[in-house]
């Protein structure tokens, strides 16, 4: 292993240690006799494999010299943007916080303001009308097309009543 490529190892012991930590996660998850072939488990197996996958495969490249010294543009990006890391976790703190006493819908379309913002959108109005088409359009689709209830917020709740639908 090269010297400058010990970051690169760090990184995908990292991520070979997230993809393990989803795999015991999803060992955990109970499932009921109701599902017939495809059960809670199938999602979260992909992408704990593919974690671990990705993890073994980055590791094999830092130990044969790294990715970054290969790419000279990393070297020349400079330090991370701060502030857009910033938008970015507070958004998703911001939907953590908000999921549960408002909704799906709402949570959702807060971190996706967020998140446009943190990659440089200066027009808040218009991402928190795309992001609540986009919210409302996922949990409709799982309510209805799917039959998944994952709980209606305010927001779902005032649109369901005003159909004339019962509220899950």
């Amino acid at each position: 292993m090269k010297p400058g490529a010990f970051p690169d190892l760090v990184v995908g012991l990292s991520i070979t240690a997230l993809g393990l930590l989803t795999v015991w996660l999803t060992w955990v998850i109970p499932v009921t006799p109701v599902y017939a072939v495809v059960g809670p488990k199938l999602v979260p197996a992909v992408v704990a494999a593919a974690l671990v996958v990705l993890g073994l495969l980055l590791c094999g490249v830092a130990l044969r010299g790294g990715w970054s010294a290969a790419m000279p543009d990393i070297a020349e990006a400079g330090p991370p943007n701060l502030v857009s890391l910033g938008w970015l976790g507070g958004g998703m703190l911001l939907n953590v916080i908000l999921i549960v006493p408002l909704g799906f819908a709402i949570g959702a379309a807060v971190q996706f303001v967020c998140t446009a913002r943190a990659f440089g959108s200066r027009a808040p109005l218009r991402d928190a009308v795309i992001a609540l088409a986009v919210s409302l359009g996922a949990f409709f689709l799982f309510v209805e097309a799917l039959g998944v209830n994952i709980g209606a917020g305010v927001l779902e709740g005032a649109i369901l009543r005003a159909l004339g639908r019962e509220v899950p």
